[in-house]
């Protein structure tokens, strides 16, 4: 098992994982979510994405095999006269092969991504995942997140 860092010129590797996050939602909320991007679509939006400079990729190898990854970005909040100034790192994206899952892969990437912060500079990670994603829920709950705010909307 190791933890490396994936540029983006290998989206490829990412984009099956991807698909396995991404089929769920459509699943479970299919007005959200294209269903069937095909890889001619998903690898260049990726690239681009994860070429920006405060994107970072991680992946999780099991013998040579991509078998989980996660995504962040570090975003920085001016200060408001409500809130102080922030910079923190949002996780966007983590995902963990079906046939890999409750090994322990997805905590790993959360606590890889912490190791490469310095907690003076950057003392939040925060991320969103859906309402009906059990299993986010308890990999952040165990990964020490808590809820701190709820995100509806209303769609025709």
């Amino acid at each position: 098992m190791s933890i490396i860092e994936i540029p983006a010129a290998e989206v490829h590797r990412l984009i099956p994982l991807l698909r396995q996050v991404h089929d769920l939602h459509v699943l479970h909320q299919p007005r959200r979510f294209n269903p069937f991007p095909a890889d001619s679509e998903i690898a260049p939006w990726l690239a681009d994405w994860l070429a920006q400079p405060d994107i970072h990729a991680l992946g999780y190898e099991t013998v040579g095999k991509l078998t989980g990854y996660a995504v962040y970005e570090i975003e920085r909040r001016p200060a408001s006269p409500l809130r102080p100034a922030e910079t923190r790192a949002m996780l966007h994206h983590v995902s963990v092969d079906t046939e890999h899952r409750r090994q322990g892969i997805g905590t790993a990437l959360i606590a890889a991504i912490r190791d490469r912060l310095d907690p003076d500079d950057i003392p939040v990670i925060a991320t969103t995942y859906a309402s009906f994603n059990i299993a986010s829920a308890a990999l952040m709950a165990a990964s020490g997140f808590e809820p701190a705010v709820i995100f509806a909307e209303w769609r025709v």
